[in-house]
């Protein structure tokens, strides 16, 4: 399994086959340490959230379903 980079303030995703910008499913792997809150009943709410690492593992197309198939490519006015 290979990593998928991830976008940055310069680049974006696209897929290679259809040529979507903006519809992908996205797994990932993180490591967090949250701070949960429980209020009187029991309910949990997360107050904080810290990601110590994450993994992007695939990106799937959403319009073609193309898994492997992403590509980072720059965004519109990003002088590369």
């Amino acid at each position: 399994m290979t990593t998928v980079p991830q976008p940055t303030a310069e680049t974006r995703w696209r897929c290679t086959l259809c040529g979507n910008l903006t519809r992908f499913d996205v797994t990932r792997s993180s490591k967090v340490v949250e701070y949960v809150h429980l209020d009187l009943a029991g309910e949990p709410t997360v107050e904080e959230r810290e990601v110590l690492s994450e993994t992007i593992e695939s990106v799937r197309c959403r319009w073609c379903n193309a898994v492997d198939q992403i590509e980072l490519v720059d965004r519109p006015g990003t002088a590369s």
